[in-house]
C-alpha cells in the first residue's frame, strides 16, 4: 500500500459522519483534503461545518480546504475543483459521499424530495466525477469512489422507498460505466458500501433515532475501507462494488469488534439496506 502523502483528495458530505471519518484517516497519513459540503454555520442538531473538520483535518498533520458546495449545481461544482486545483496543485482523489434520503414508497414521495435525491446522489456523482476528470488523468494513481451499494433488485429494496433506491443505484451503475469508460485513463472506479448500519446522522434523523446507534458501526470502519481502496496501486481494483468489511477481512483485518459504535452491545448489528445479512 502507498502513502496518501502529498495527495490531494475531494470528499463531499465531509462536514461530518462517514465523510469526516475518511477526512480525519487520510490527513493523518499527509493528505490534502477538500472538505466539500453545504455546512458552512452550525447546525443546531447536528455538529461540524467545513470549517470545523478542516481545523480537526490540520491538527492530525494533513492540510485542508473547505469549500462549501451544493452539489446539485454545476457551477458550484465546477468552483470547487477550481478552487482545489488553486489550492493544491491538482486532484488525485474524488469521493462522492454527499447524499439525500427519504425511505418513503412513490405514493408518499413528493415531487421536491425526488428530484433532491436524484440529484445529489446519482446526479452529484455525474457532476462531481466529470469536473474533477481532466485533473484525474494527469494524477498518478487517480480514484473516484462513490459510497453506492452493490445492486439488489430484491423487491424488498425497491417496493418501500423506490425513489431513493434508484438514486443509489443510478450511482452504483454510473460508476461501473466510467470504471470501463475511464480505465484507458489509468483511473480506477468503485463503490463503496456498508454491511451493517453506521452510527451517523442519517440513522439518527432518516431511519431511527439516537437509540439506533447501539446496532451499529462506527464510520471509521468505512474510512479504513476507502483507504484500502484508494492505496490500491494501478487500477488493480476498479469497477467493483465493494462492501467494507469484506474488504478489510481480505486485507488482513480480522478484530471486527473494534468498529462498534457501543462496545458494551453484544448483540447482532443492524444491516444496511441492500445488504440481506450483517
Amino acid at each position: 500500500m502507498g502513502s496518501l502523502s502529498g495527495k490531494t483528495i475531494i470528499i463531499t458530505g465531509a462536514s461530518r459522519g462517514i465523510g469526516r471519518a475518511m477526512a480525519l484517516k487520510f490527513a493523518a497519513d499527509g493528505a490534502n483534503l477538500v472538505i466539500a459540503a453545504k455546512s458552512d454555520q452550525p447546525h443546531p442538531k447536528l455538529p461540524g461545518t467545513i470549517h470545523s473538520v478542516v481545523e480537526e483535518v490540520e491538527a492530525v498533520g494533513g492540510r485542508g480546504l473547505a469549500v462549501q458546495v451544493d452539489v446539485r449545481f454545476e457551477d458550484q461544482v465546477a468552483r470547487m475543483v477550481d478552487r482545489s486545483v488553486a489550492r493544491f496543485g491538482g486532484i488525485d482523489v474524488l469521493i462522492n459521499n454527499a447524499g439525500a434520503i427519504s425511505l418513503t414508497p412513490v405514493e408518499k414521495t413528493s415531487v421536491k424530495k425526488y428530484d433532491l435525491m436524484q440529484q445529489i446522489n446519482s446526479r452529484g456523482v455525474f457532476l462531481c466525477s466529470r469536473a474533477a476528470l481532466p485533473h484525474l488523468k494527469k494524477a498518478a494513481n487517480p480514484h473516484i469512489l462513490s459510497l453506492a451499494p452493490p445492486l439488489n433488485t430484491a423487491p424488498q429494496w425497491l417496493a418501500g422507498h423506490a425513489p431513493y433506491t434508484l438514486s443509489k443505484y443510478g450511482m452504483t451503475l454510473l460508476s461501473l460505466g466510467m470504471a470501463a469508460e475511464f480505465s484507458a485513463y489509468g483511473i480506477a472506479v468503485n463503490t463503496l458500501w456498508p454491511r451493517t448500519i453506521i452510527a451517523t446522522a442519517a440513522i439518527e434523523f432518516a431511519v431511527g433515532d439516537r437509540d439506533t446507534f447501539r446496532f451499529c458501526r462506527k464510520p471509521d470502519i468505512m474510512a479504513d475501507a476507502a483507504y484500502e481502496i484508494i492505496t490500491t496501486p494501478e487500477v488493480a481494483l476498479t469497477g467493483q462494488t465493494v462492501i467494507d468489511d469484506e474488504l478489510l477481512s481480505q486485507r488482513g483485518v480480522t478484530d471486527f469488534e473494534m468498529y462498534r459504535y457501543d462496545p458494551d452491545f453484544t448483540g447482532d448489528l443492524f444491516p444496511d439496506l441492500f445488504i440481506e445479512n450483517a
